[in-house]
């Protein structure tokens, strides 16, 4: 794989970070780095670069290889077991091989304690993982989906852009550079397997060209040698109604590609919900504000008022002071079991402007007021 900027420099992290810090890292540098939202030279290819590098310390499992073995865990085919399988075994073996009947210079199995029935095991066991990993499924994605009040009580569709894994179109997921061609590993002369000297002769994979025979030639520029870009894809969701601040809404098969033939991860969008012009939210409880007139405070009336459902008649007693509370119940925001919060209505009782005859009238009702008004505040 090309030479490229470490993950955690991109995102301005350390390699320590724990994920919600990840994913602040990802979101602050996201929304100022759009290409929607910066025009700037370089942005787009910015937020790019910012997207690729959340693809893989966003993902667990990804993250976890990336920290063990670098870039060249991202590349197309990498296979991790085989890859600590050299690591374990390399070093007692003097790294030698035996090919075409010449021996590379491995050393025999002696020295450092060295247990062949514990090689013996290991690779058996690897064997069969090799058999279970070839067919695997594509690697989950992580979303977040922001949705109105309205969208989140009701259910809605909408169409979305995922930036999903595709096949690069320069090198067609070869990962090498278009034009190119592979050549023969020389090590175990094509046929991917080099023989292990001792008393016992063993085959293993190849270390230098990783069982495939071939090596190949440099990595495509476009793909950065992955053999895979990232684009955007139209999909059309469907939300469920009864979504929360938080919610997980799965999408299954719109994840990751699978590996040899394997089913698609999945896409898990995070649901956030944003203000409101008229509501305030605290939990599953609605708050509106409703002006009333003097007269409507102090002789009550039936307005209309509106809900997430649409418009409800209330009936405001008479009397009604500035902050009562006037509860609907089950008008709040449902859930996804159907059961839903209250929608308090607050009486905001609004006095008219300041014109003469106004004056008049306020000062008319003002020898309607019954003792002093501010006595309480004076204990």
């Amino acid at each position: 794989m090309a030479a490229q900027t470490d993950f955690y420099d991109i995102l301005g992290v350390s390699r320590t970070a724990s994920p919600e810090e990840v994913k602040k890292a990802y979101r602050r540098l996201a929304r100022k780095f759009h290409p929607d939202v910066n025009r700037e030279k370089g942005a787009e290819e910015k937020f790019k670069e910012i997207s690729a590098a959340f693809e893989v310390l966003g993902d667990p499992a990804k993250r976890k290889l990336y920290d063990e073995f670098g870039p060249e865990a991202l590349r197309q085919g990498f296979n991790a077991e085989a890859a600590r399988q050299y690591r374990r075994y390399g070093a007692p073996f003097g790294g030698g091989a035996e090919t075409g009947g010449k021996s590379t210079g491995f050393g025999g199995f002696g020295g450092g304690g060295f247990d062949f029935s514990d090689l013996l095991n290991d690779l058996f066991r690897q064997s069969q993982r090799d058999e279970r990993v070839r067919r695997a499924a594509g690697a989950d994605v992580e979303a977040e989906l922001e949705l109105s009040l309205e969208d989140a009580a009701n259910g809605a569709e909408r169409q979305l852009d995922i930036r999903r894994p595709a096949e690069c179109p320069s090198c067609h997921g070869s990962g090498t550079a278009p034009g190119s061609r592979p050549r023969t590993c020389s090590q175990c002369k094509g046929s991917g397997r080099v023989r292990l000297k001792g008393p016992m002769p063993l085959n293993m994979p190849c270390d230098k060209c990783r069982g495939s025979g071939v090596l190949e030639g440099p990595p495509c520029p476009t793909c950065a040698g992955s053999g895979e870009i990232v684009r955007p894809a139209p999909v059309l969701i469907t939300i469920p109604p009864g979504q929360q601040e938080g919610s997980r809404i799965r999408l299954a098969g719109l994840g990751g590609p699978g590996v040899a033939g394997g089913p698609p991860g999945d896409l898990y969008l995070t649901v956030h919900l944003l203000p409101h012009r008229l509501f305030r939210r605290d939990g599953q409880d609605l708050t509106l504000d409703l002006p009333l007139s003097v007269r409507e405070a102090m002789e009550g009336t039936e307005v209309e008022v509106p809900t997430l459902g649409g418009q409800v008649r209330l009936k405001v007693p008479a009397e009604t002071q500035s902050g009562r509370k006037l509860r609907l119940r089950g008008r709040g925001m449902p859930s996804r079991s159907g059961a839903a919060g209250d929608l308090f209505v607050v009486a905001q009782v609004r006095v008219p402007r300041g014109t003469d005859r106004a004056r008049d009238a306020a000062e008319r009702l003002e020898s309607e007021y019954q003792g002093d008004l501010r006595a309480s505040l004076r204990g």
